[in-house]
């Protein structure tokens, strides 16, 4: 497999290890009506920060569990006004690229800048997606090329799904210089496991269902033979068998019969090709099969009755171009402007597309992620499909710029809300979401960062521990974090004081009877046979959380 080398990349490809892990400092929830400064938070999350820091700190929690992701990066043309672009010399870039790449950061293309921003947040976004789940990356020519060999070094060529042409300008960019580009692309990559849902079916495709059964129900055929690659004798033998069809009664079968003619998969030129089914499969499903004499060859052929739901829903692949209305920029920009104002975010994504990819990629309580989250787009299209079918899907959205609360924040309440006047009044969805800054650090130079909230830490500690939530603090047993699985875990930390674990700490601070313990302290006085004879697994801090 070919792989991509650039400036900087020996600098980038461990770097998602040393990021450390921020707490995120919930500001307020947003219910529908109002900003709760106080009360539970929203399984929905936007998140103003930098993403790479973001990414790092949502994985104790998230970590594989993510069922889609979608990103919508810069796509480097040279004349953005992002951070990363080396036009803007932005001095966040400088600094991160000194500090992580060094002096050979001075000798960076804008490529070389790019690849290296990018490098560490798919790493980590690999890490939060589930093995069952895919990634949808828009982007354009500028680096697309380069973008695919990132991603087959990072989730694998076998990985690889489709690059999809969206369809978003249908006349084309006129200032284009020989061509006028109509499309963007759209890769998509999995972990191994992903089965899509496929969408619904095309109008068009509609009028292929003309043929009705006794019942009334509607279907059309589609030949058993296998069609395109793969469809030679030799590709599978197994499936190369023949049929049983008697001329007289209409009967078919996979059973030799007297008096009945054999029909096997030929191809066009005569040569021996191969069925879609397995005879078992065949046996079973014998019902939905019939036969037909093939125009132009003096011979039968095997075809499948494929039915179209009692719904009349349909769900087929989607094809690797998508071209409509909703695909187009266009349709992203009116949005944008009926909700927000006219000149307030003139590139954002149109929900019709998001929605189609979450179509394709989730169910209904997913977990759908967006770490360049821009107007909010991701999150529109999360709430309308849950209005739609009532789903209870879920959105994270990361956004750096200083506009998260503004506009990003602000679209997605006027969408749980309702927006417009008149006529162009749109109901709202419904929903909620809590709003957080990327706080700080909770370990510096491996030590533990005294400005951090202690309740922080714990909840760090625990859910890493257990990918559990932290359970209510006890008065009376103040070191206690909680019992998962027979296992009870106590953090016993002092500011002003190392804490040794010995026979006395743990008379007074461990109350909860239990299988096992897991302790943090700065010291252990016990032997290992007596941690042994107790079950208790000593964790030193800080060592040990850096560990983790």
């Amino acid at each position: 497999m070919p792989v991509l080398e650039w400036i900087g990349k020996s600098k980038v490809v461990n770097h998602h290890l040393d990021v450390p892990f921020h707490v995120l400092n919930k500001q307020y929830t947003f219910d529908g009506e109002k900003n709760v400064t106080e009360g539970a938070a929203s399984d929905n999350k936007i998140i103003h920060g930098d993403n790479l820091l973001a990414l790092k700190s949502l994985l104790p929690e998230y970590e594989g569990k993510i069922k889609c992701i979608y990103i919508d990066p810069p796509y480097n043309t040279g004349n953005e006004g992002w951070v990363y672009n080396d036009n803007v010399n932005d001095p966040r870039i400088r600094k991160w690229l000194g500090e992580v790449v060094g002096k050979e950061g001075e000798d960076l293309s804008r490529h070389d800048k790019w690849l290296c921003m990018m490098y560490p947040r798919l790493k980590l976004l690999h890490r939060l997606l589930s093995d069952d789940g895919a990634i949808f990356i828009s982007i354009d020519d500028n680096e697309k090329h380069i973008l695919k060999l990132l991603c087959d070094e990072i989730f694998g060529s076998g990985n690889f799904i489709s690059d999809i042409a969206v369809i978003n300008n249908l006349k084309g960019r006129s200032d284009d210089k020989y061509i006028a580009t109509a499309h963007e692309g759209l890769l998509i990559y999995q972990k191994g496991n992903f089965e899509t849902n496929g969408v619904d079916m095309p109008e068009e495709y509609d009028r292929d269902y003309r043929l009705t059964d006794e019942q009334g129900c509607r279907y059309r055929l589609q030949g058993l033979r296998k069609r395109g690659s793969g469809a030679r004798r030799e590709d599978r033998p197994n499936m190369f068998y023949p049929f049983y069809y008697s001329v007289e009664t209409d009967e078919l079968s996979v059973e030799r019969k007297n008096g009945f003619i054999e029909i096997y998969p030929h191809l066009s030129d005569g040569s021996d090709g191969r069925w879609r089914w397995g005879i078992d499969t065949s046996r079973a499903r014998i019902t939905e099969l019939t036969v037909q004499k093939v125009r132009g060859r003096d011979e039968y052929d095997v075809f499948q009755k494929d039915y179209l739901p009692q719904d009349g829903v349909k769900r087929v692949k989607p094809k690797s171009f998508w071209l409509g209305t909703e695909f187009s920029a266009e349709t992203g920009t009116l949005e944008v402007k009926s909700i927000l104002g006219k000149g307030i975010f003139e590139t954002s994504k149109p929900t019709g597309l998001i929605e189609y990819i979450l179509q394709q990629a989730v169910d209904k309580d997913s977990i759908i992620l967006d770490s360049f989250a821009g107007s909010g787009t991701t999150a529109h299209a999360v709430l309308n499909l849950n209005k739609a079918d009532g789903g209870n899907r879920k959105f994270i959205l990361i956004e750096m710029m200083d506009y998260a609360e503004d506009i990003t924040a602000e679209r997605v309440r006027r969408v749980i809300k309702g927006y417009g006047e008149g006529k162009k009044a749109v109901e709202g969805t419904g929903g909620d979401f809590s709003y957080y800054e990327l706080g700080e650090p909770l370990l510096i130079d491996g030590l533990i960062n005294e400005n951090v909230a202690i309740d922080k830490l714990r909840e760090y500690i625990y859910f890493t521990e257990t990918h559990q939530r932290l359970e209510p603090a006890r008065a009376e047993e103040p070191c206690y974090l909680g019992t998962n699985f027979g296992t009870a875990y106590y953090f016993c930390y002092d500011k002003e004081n190392a804490v040794t674990m010995d026979f006395e700490l743990l008379n007074e601070a461990v109350k909860t009877r239990a299988d096992a313990y897991v302790i943090y302290a700065d010291n252990c006085a016990l032997s290992d046979s007596q941690l042994q004879k107790y079950n208790i697994t000593f964790r030193k801090i800080p060592r040990d959380i850096t560990k983790i």
